[in-house]
């Protein structure tokens, strides 16, 4: 079974300095019908202008994954840790017991673009943490590449979630196949291009729920660039 849920169906919002579509409910955005899957909570595709950001604010108990691809998002927070996520570049934090942090456009003239992503944990009250990492294009090119799993297998992020997340950069026309455990589901989100799931059309910033299949066939229709969640 596959749910799509278009680009143009998501709840919007542009504030000017932000510009922001939510997958799934988010603050003032309230739909009964989306308010996650499965364990992943958070899908919002944001864009922020050059010098803004968002200001000093509070997180616990939630997996954050955060994911640039124009631009660059500068981080800080109550750790200590300060440092800038370019394209390509992945950044974990595990809010856990309670973390305050900021995330700022530190360009004066181009604006990011960036998903954030919020997973619930296994376990609340978890020690808070950080981790950032980038991924060669050669290992995702045409191919599923690990970028965070449980158990931080194969170089990825580690998240405090049963989940896997996978990122891919396909050509016009190129094929891939992930297998599902029996049990398990999947969300797929096209962060560019155009791809069919399982003989259904995505276009960018599409989504879709699965549920109830044995394998996920993704074909490019042109240059994609999508990301996969294999969930409880």
């Amino acid at each position: 079974m596959i749910r799509v849920r278009t680009a143009k169906d998501r709840g919007h919002f542009n504030h000017g300095w932000l510009d922001t579509y939510h997958t799934f409910s988010f603050g003032d955005y309230h739909d009964p019908e989306h308010m996650g899957f499965r364990s992943l909570r958070v899908m919002n595709e944001d864009r922020v202008a050059p010098g803004k950001g968002f200001g000093t604010h509070p997180h616990r108990d939630m997996e954050i994954v955060t994911y640039v691809l124009e631009g660059a998002l500068e981080h800080k927070d109550s750790m200590g840790n300060g440092e800038v996520l370019h394209p390509g570049e992945f950044q974990r934090m595990s809010a856990g017991s309670g973390i305050t942090h900021s995330e700022f456009n530190p360009s004066d003239s181009e604006p990011v673009h960036l998903y954030q992503i919020w997973l619930f944990p296994v376990q609340k009250g978890i020690e808070p943490s950080y981790e950032q990492k980038a991924f060669p294009d050669d290992e995702m090119t045409n191919r599923l590449r690990l970028v965070a799993s449980p158990d931080a297998s194969d170089g990825s992020l580690m998240i405090h979630q049963d989940a896997r997340i996978y990122l891919a950069k396909l050509g016009d026309g190129k094929q891939i196949v992930h297998k599902l455990e029996p049990g398990r589901h999947a969300w797929l989100q096209v962060l560019r291009g155009g791809v069919t799931l399982n003989g259904e059309e995505l276009n960018t910033s599409d989504g879709a729920a699965v549920s109830k299949e044995q394998s996920l066939e993704i074909v490019a229709v042109e240059t994609a660039e999508i990301m996969v969640f294999d969930l409880p």
